[in-house]
């Protein structure tokens, strides 16, 4: 089992449902890569994902985006300084969300050697994936050497971590309703067999405010309202104060945006900002029937971010 999960002491720590935690009292979200760029001369759009995300003075990478190079330079067109982060959360093997790990880690490990050097992914995230003509399409899969041969180290999760107070990876997420969002043309390998590739290491980060939990998804391939309902079991039955990133609502059919929208409105969302795959028209009608409005539910593109306290930046395009 340890080859399976390395756990790393006071970097996080096996949890149970409804431990208690302590809340985080200063958070933001930053996008930094999506489809759309937030202000003139502020970073490129890609079909993609990456964020930075800040918790009481620490700082993770949560994906690192699709093109190699991307992220690093939208971080530096939005003035934002990547060298102090030491930990990136993967939340799936797909390639829009891996491509620019090793040149991230090559990059900023020049000015911090500690720079991206431990990478939490949750229990499956390398097994192998075939696509129809038999070819490797895991997009972390091939990068696993590069990226330890940098110095980086992957830290393999199979159930809910805090990764500091108030801070959760939930790991692999139950499916619990039927959100199939994944594709279904992909086979992976099982010491079984190949069966269908349900995307199920998908994992997104939890962060417990006193105004209630922030969701933060890199595509919610495990389907918004199981990673929802998962987040509330994990850590506390609070409202959802904010839910930020992809959630793969892009191909969602009217009833199912439906069906999310009100179990959203019943967990009590406060802010949505639907990025990357949640697609523009989902985002508008979960918007109106969630009960939000323009100032608490946007489409996010690159530099548009969440504050605790302040709520949404969604930067010049969705002002």
């Amino acid at each position: 089992m340890a080859s399976i999960v390395a756990l790393i002491t006071g970097l996080s720590a096996p949890v149970h449902a409804q431990t208690s935690t302590t809340p985080v009292r200063a958070m933001k979200i930053t996008v930094l890569s999506t489809m759309l760029a937030g202000n003139p001369g502020e970073g490129v759009g890609e079909w993609g994902f990456a964020a930075l995300l800040e918790a009481d003075g620490q700082r993770w990478l949560i994906d690192t985006g699709a093109r190699a190079e991307t992220v690093l330079r939208n971080a530096a067109e939005l003035r934002v300084d990547l060298s102090t982060v030491t930990d990136v959360v993967i939340t799936h093997n797909h390639a829009d969300h891996t491509g620019g790990l090793i040149t991230l880690r090559r990059d900023l490990s020049k000015q911090n050697a500690n720079a991206l050097a431990r990478v939490h992914v949750a229990q499956g995230i390398f097994l192998s994936r075939a696509g129809s003509d038999g070819r490797e399409v895991n997009g972390l899969l091939p990068l696993k050497a590069q990226y330890e041969a940098l110095g980086g180290r992957f830290i393999e999760h199979a159930s809910p971590m805090r990764l500091a107070p108030g801070v959760w990876l939930t790991g692999p997420v139950p499916r619990i309703h039927p959100e199939r969002n994944w594709s279904g043309s992909l086979r992976v390998q099982t010491p079984a067999g190949p069966v269908e590739d349900t995307v199920s290491e998908d994992a997104s980060v939890v962060v417990d405010t006193p105004n209630g939990l922030v969701v933060l998804s890199g595509c919610g391939h495990a389907g918004m309202i199981n990673t929802i309902e998962y987040a509330r079991k994990i850590v506390r039955e609070a409202t959802i104060h904010a839910a930020v990133g992809g959630f793969h609502l892009f191909a969602a059919t009217d009833e199912q945006l439906a069906w999310t929208a009100a179990k959203l409105r019943e967990y009590g969302l406060g802010h949505l900002l639907g990025v990357h795959c949640t697609g523009i028209e989902a985002v508008f009608r979960v918007r109106q029937a969630a009960g939000l409005g323009r100032q608490t539910a946007v489409v996010g593109a690159v530099g548009s971010s969440f504050t605790l306290g302040a709520g949404l930046d969604a930067r010049t395009l969705a002002r």
